[in-house]
């Protein structure tokens, strides 16, 4: 699958859950293409691809389409992942309840600061980041996410890939390149840059007002 149909496929996946999550049954092409923002004939050709097939009039499954799709993207088990850095946007995210339906579940955060790692009031534990090793290993965590300050996301990165991280999402302010690690494998990076997104919003406004 190229990155589009990931993407795609992904959105039909989380659609899929909350329709059943409702109690709905059934799902038809185009309530899918609603979902992702594509058009019906987009769902019916990558279902063909992923060798999905409903009936004509009936719609799909949501059930199996779930175990399929489920099963492509990798999903079993709930996926563990940590935050470093637990500042405002990790905080937020450590807050958000829209993860575990999803298979994905934070199972901790790191932080440099006392009173942050010491907050009782937390959602999930916050640890010291001299326990960073421990817990990726106890928990078997692959992906993490980083929302540390400019000065320490490349050091937080390169820990990251020491101890088994082979994803990453990066919400700092700079742009982390996937590096080989010492046990042959090319991790994931994809870096979110709000400012930077933000200013292509604005840039592209200019051309539709």
């Amino acid at each position: 699958m190229n990155n589009d149909m990931i993407i795609r496929v992904t959105r039909y996946y989380r659609a899929l859950n909350r329709l059943r999550a409702i109690g709905l049954e059934k799902v038809f092409a185009h309530n899918l293409a609603d979902a992702a923002g594509v058009s019906p004939s987009i769902v019916r050709k990558d279902f063909s691809l992923l060798g999905i097939h409903g009936q004509k009039r009936g719609g799909y499954e949501i059930k199996e389409l779930i175990e399929k799709i489920g099963s492509i993207l990798g999903k079993g088990d709930s996926q563990n992942v940590i935050i470093v850095g637990c500042g405002r946007i990790g905080k937020a995210l450590m807050n958000y309840q829209g993860f575990e339906p999803d298979g994905i579940k934070i199972v901790a955060g790191f932080d440099s600061d006392p009173v942050i790692y010491s907050d009782p009031a937390s959602p999930i534990p916050v640890y010291p980041l001299s326990r960073l090793e421990e817990v990726i290993r106890v928990h078997q965590v692959k992906a993490a996410i980083i929302t540390v300050p400019e000065s320490s996301a490349q050091e937080c990165y390169m820990h990251l890939l020491e101890y088994g991280i082979t994803g990453v999402l990066n919400f700092s302010p700079i742009t982390l390149k996937p590096q080989r690690t010492s046990s042959g494998i090319i991790p994931v990076v994809h870096n979110i840059n709000i400012g930077l997104e933000l200013e292509q919003i604005f840039y592209e406004l200019q051309f539709n007002s």
